[in-house]
């Protein structure tokens, strides 16, 4: 039996598996990340109501980066180490990895009906990437080694955000009153939504919404544009969401160029799925295309969403199948 979490800033999923033959999931259960104090009473919160306590091992994906079997949250105020769960839990086989390299795992769990495509390009053998914006902006690559993907993880959501316009120089410029260093997280997150939304706003670009000034103190007021972006009911809602797809497409072409990702590159995290109309829209491949010299490579290039939102959970069990 193998315990699998997909760990983040908003939420944890756990899950319990069979992976005598093929991973099957016997229970799964999602949490409030915010509801516990730290990863430990969270986990043992959910393996309390398991049936069997014959588990073999344990991976969990986390947001941030992992030195020595640890990470420090970055939108949480928990600590998490494998020894100290090892010890606390009296269990060997426990792995920490980041969240996008256990969604980079999860991604050869995927039938063709959990992937959109948005562009089919040319498909090919070579590396791959994921990029994946939620809570945070995360980033991640699979190298091909001639057999099969091997994924790594990197903190490529956290360099330096990059205009490409005379608005988006003023955007950088309006962030770094805010912010002083702006990363690319910075805009390409759930509270980058409503920086961008707070941006055209604040600059005049565009009309202030009423609604949205509303909720501004709640938690995610990102989620209020998002929605009225979708059903169309406000035009400086689609103007965010429009911007935010380019900066995407952007950045996911950065990417894609980093890892020469000829093999696709996909798209992940919770806001992706929920904007499908605007990407069938021009602007994230203008974006994702626009690289002078290399324009024609980028174009040749697959590119998806990854619909199912427990690609990483589903990551963490095959780590965890792989190492036992």
């Amino acid at each position: 039996m193998f315990l699998a979490g997909d760990v983040g800033g908003t939420k944890v999923i756990l899950a319990l598996f069979d992976g005598k033959e093929k991973l099957s999931c016997l229970q799964e259960k999602k949490y409030k990340s915010r509801d516990f104090p730290d990863f430990l009473s969270l986990l043992k919160d959910f393996m309390g109501s398991l049936p069997t306590k014959e588990i073999s091992s344990m991976c969990f994906g986390v947001a941030g980066p992992i030195q020595k079997g640890r990470s420090q949250e970055i939108n949480l105020p928990w600590v998490i180490d494998n020894n100290e769960l090892s010890q606390a839990l009296n269990l060997k086989n426990i792995w920490l990895i980041n969240d996008l390299e256990a969604n980079a795992w999860g991604l050869r769990m995927l039938g063709k009906d959990e992937i959109f495509v948005i562009n089919a390009g040319k498909e090919s053998a070579g590396n791959q990437a994921l990029i994946s914006a939620g809570t945070g902006l995360g980033e991640a690559g699979l190298y091909w080694d001639g057999i099969t993907h091997r994924p790594f993880a990197c903190e490529g959501g956290h360099v330096d955000f990059a205009p490409r316009d005379e608005e988006e120089i003023d955007l950088l410029r309006y962030l770094q009153h805010q912010l002083g260093r702006v990363s690319c997280e910075r805009v390409l997150s759930g509270a980058g939504i409503y920086r961008l939304y707070r941006f055209l706003v604040d600059t005049k670009r565009a009309k202030e919404n009423p609604d949205i000034l509303a909720i501004a103190t709640k938690d995610e007021p990102q989620r209020e544009i998002l929605n009225r972006a979708v059903d169309r009911s406000c035009t400086t809602c689609m103007r965010v969401i429009r911007l935010f797809v380019s900066l995407y497409g952007a950045e996911a072409g950065n990417l894609a160029l980093k890892f020469l990702s000829r093999g696709g590159i996909f798209l992940g995290g919770g806001i992706a799925p929920h904007l499908i109309p605007f990407f069938h829209e021009s602007t994230f491949m203008k974006s994702f295309t626009a690289k002078g010299r290399f324009a024609s490579l980028l174009s040749s290039m697959p590119v998806k969403i990854v619909l199912n939102e427990r690609t990483a959970l589903l990551g963490a069990a095959c780590y965890a199948q792989d190492k036992t």
